[in-house]
């Protein structure tokens, strides 16, 4: 049975903007529409999002179990009207918050993967990280019938791997050989009932894992607005030419702080603000870039 449901996402939302670079093992982006493989419960349910001129979502399911898994994945109620006014003259946001307001970033559907994305992340290449994430989700879930979509990655399943197989796979041994420790011994979608800082801290704890995995984990796997990806290379590119000088990766923390529980987002729409042009920067100085460390 196939249930269509047509909401109005709280806030402004662009569903084309939040599910530009959503395209992975577990869903994909064609001709508008948004299809991705959910997990609800122990199934595995298709799903699919299109948004109407109007600006309303038209969602696709198989069971109202599957529209909540699906608005949360969209990000569909979490309003960020208040980071808009809040921010809406930041110097370096401000105009990006302007013209990019209905970006959201899109939730993974299982915890699992994301921290499987936090250890792959840890590569320097992003495509090749990304690439090496699809490799592993495809090794460690069928597709769903009927498509060339995975199933989301749970604890479970990449608790199964020998964390050989991992290496194999291009994993680096040692990450490897945490993510397999941390899956076999930890339910991690049990991550959603607790604080953001319990959550971080646990990530952090663990061999391997730092600060910017935590915001991986926390933006988003659990979808929290609040925990921003320190460490991250255009984070720390863009502090770079702030500052004039290379920064270390902790340092960013302060670019994320003024912005408080809305440090999560804030980093989207620098790093998108960045990309675009769209930050005020002072004019150019040689800074040399040396090869930064992810955890």
């Amino acid at each position: 049975m196939i249930l269509e449901r047509v909401v109005r996402p709280a806030g402004p939302y662009t569903l084309a903007l939040s599910a530009k670079h959503a395209s992975d093992a577990t869903r994909q982006v064609r001709d508008g529409t948004l299809t991705m493989a959910l997990r609800v419960g122990e199934r595995v349910e298709l799903a699919s999002a299109r948004q109407t001129l109007d600006g309303r979502l038209v969602l696709r399911v198989e069971s109202e179990e599957g529209l909540e898994r699906l608005r949360f994945v969209l990000a569909v109620d979490a309003d960020h009207s208040e980071f808009l006014r809040r921010f809406a003259r930041d110097p370096l946001i401000g105009e990006t918050a302007s013209r990019f307001q209905g970006m959201r970033h899109l939730r993974m559907p299982t915890v699992a993967q994301a921290l499987l994305r936090a250890f792959c992340g840890q590569l320097i290449d992003s495509r090749r990280a990304r690439q090496l994430e699809r490799i592993i989700v495809r090794a460690a879930e069928p597709a769903v019938e009927g498509t060339d979509l995975h199933m989301p990655p749970t604890s479970k399943s990449l608790a199964r791997f020998a964390p050989v197989r991992l290496r194999q796979l291009g994993l680096h041994a040692g990450r490897a050989a945490a993510l397999v420790r941390i899956c076999r011994s930890t339910d991690l979608e049990k991550l959603h009932s607790v604080s953001t800082e319990t959550a971080a801290a646990f990530i952090e704890r663990q061999r391997g894992l730092g600060a910017w995995s935590a915001g991986v984990v926390c933006f988003e796997g659990l979808g929290r607005y609040e925990r921003g990806l320190v460490g991250d290379l255009s984070l720390v590119k863009l502090m770079s030419r702030l500052r004039g000088r290379w920064v270390e990766a902790h340092e960013t923390a302060e670019l994320l702080a003024p912005y408080g529980e809305w440090g999560g987002l804030a980093g989207l729409y620098l790093t998108t603000g960045f990309a675009h042009g769209l930050i005020p920067l002072p004019e150019e100085r040689p800074v040399r870039f040396p090869r930064p460390s992810y955890a």
